[in-house]
């Protein structure tokens, strides 16, 4: 089988992450970066895939060179090869172009061809819309079967339950398909000392918009749909009020409550 995983380098959510003053951006590169965490849920899963069967693991990010550094993660996880797409005209894409470039490199890493299946997160950690899954199925003509807690393959076919507020929900399609998973689905690996040495050996590719045959005038920041026009860094948290209890704080409680119209 031939499962394909789509990983994002994001920002450390425990750094100082912003944007770029010259154009609005989010900065990918002045902040410490690394593999999107519900992208590891994906990982583990084709993995897992992978080891009860006959399988084999590409995984497949766009970004700058840093980015490259998601792909390693996977390879140490147990992923068999890597492909990374960075190209100076990609910065500033947004979801429809990232879903073009990851559309053309899945299918050139699978012999311009559909893979068996391809794993994503339900979103990235740092964008956090949740349509690229969508979108990518729809450029490769196949199924998007969304927000998996659970998934099993059953000869050619792929059932997944989706988990909502009032109810769960049992979602069957043929293979191949395009899986987007939750972080419900599974408990992700450390990569071990063996992982993280055999890794160093596992071949990463990577490619330009010129390898994948996609036109520079169809992505980028001039051709997204959608653009930040402006930013502010989140003013500091000012100090509480302090109540000091003699007695009647409940009764200062209950007026300060009141008048913020919690009451």
């Amino acid at each position: 089988m031939n499962i394909v995983v789509c990983v994002k380098y994001v920002p450390d959510a425990q750094s100082d992450r912003t944007f770029n003053e010259a154009d609005n951006t989010t900065d990918r590169e002045g902040v410490e970066g690394l593999l999107s965490e519900i992208d590891e849920y994906a990982v583990e899963e084709a993995l897992k895939l992978a080891e009860a069967g006959e399988g084999e693991v590409t995984v497949v990010t766009v970004g700058p060179d840093q980015a490259v550094d998601a792909v390693k993660k996977a390879l140490q996880m147990g992923a068999d090869k890597a492909v990374h797409v960075s190209d100076e005209a990609i910065h500033g894409s947004d979801a429809a172009a990232t879903s073009l470039i990851l559309a053309e490199a899945i299918k050139k890493a699978s012999g311009d061809a559909n893979p068996d299946l391809v794993l994503m997160g339900m979103s990235s950690t740092d964008g956090v819309m949740g349509v690229v899954p969508a979108m990518v199925a729809e450029r490769l003509g196949l199924p998007a079967v969304t927000y998996a807690s659970e998934l099993t393959l059953d000869g050619q076919s792929v059932k997944i339950r989706r988990d909502g507020d009032a109810a769960s929900e049992t979602i069957e399609s043929t293979l191949p398909a395009l899986v987007s998973v939750t972080d419900q689905i599974n408990e992700p690996r450390y990569p071990s000392f063996k992982g993280i040495m055999a890794a160093k050996k596992k071949p990463v590719e990577t490619w330009t918009l010129a390898d994948l045959g996609v036109d520079a005038g169809q992505v980028g920041l001039d051709a997204a749909w959608t653009k930040v026009t402006s930013f502010a860094k989140r003013p500091p948290r000012e100090q509480g009020q302090i109540v000091t209890d003699e007695g009647d704080g409940g009764t200062k409680l209950a007026e300060f409550l009141s008048a913020q119209k919690f009451l």
